[in-house]
């Protein structure tokens, strides 16, 4: 399946890509364009949008993209995804809904990220990943914590 969104990743447009593919769609191919952009090639080549205003598995109120696609997909089950949606929350937003003391880390990490010089999107998010594999491997750990 195609997914796309607005170029020059961040939190949400890193923490997506990877809850995609590793919960939703193995095989998910991802595109990034200018966000003027998304909507019109969305319907060209037939992907998902996320991370865009007015879409299904964007921004809605408080809560990030991500929290969308848990939502949307059923993953709130896992209680380390809830916790990770509320991490992300806080890296991506002024952290007012949760107050997750993460969250301002994560959005250091994504800042730093941003100031590699990597060469597109697509380098950002295959960098990035293995953060996202610690912080799920983390909250795993959180929740189960007695």
């Amino acid at each position: 399946m195609k997914w796309i969104t607005r170029e020059h990743v961040k939190v949400d447009r890193v923490a997506c890509p990877w809850l995609i593919k590793k919960f939703v769609d193995p095989d998910a191919e991802f595109y990034f364009v200018p966000r003027e952009q998304v909507v019109a090639e969305a319907e060209r080549i037939g992907a998902v949008p996320f991370d865009v205003k007015d879409v299904e598995l964007g921004h809605h109120g408080q809560e990030c993209s991500f929290e969308a696609i848990l939502k949307r997909y059923d993953l709130l089950k896992d209680p380390a995804l809830a916790l990770l949606g509320r991490i992300v929350n806080g890296a991506d937003t002024d952290n007012s809904l949760y107050h997750q003391p993460e969250g301002p880390g994560l959005k250091a990490i994504a800042d730093g990220f941003a100031r590699l010089g990597l060469p597109d999107d697509h380098a950002v998010n295959a960098a990035e990943w293995i953060v996202y594999d610690a912080l799920y491997a983390y909250c795993r750990a959180a929740v189960a914590a007695p």
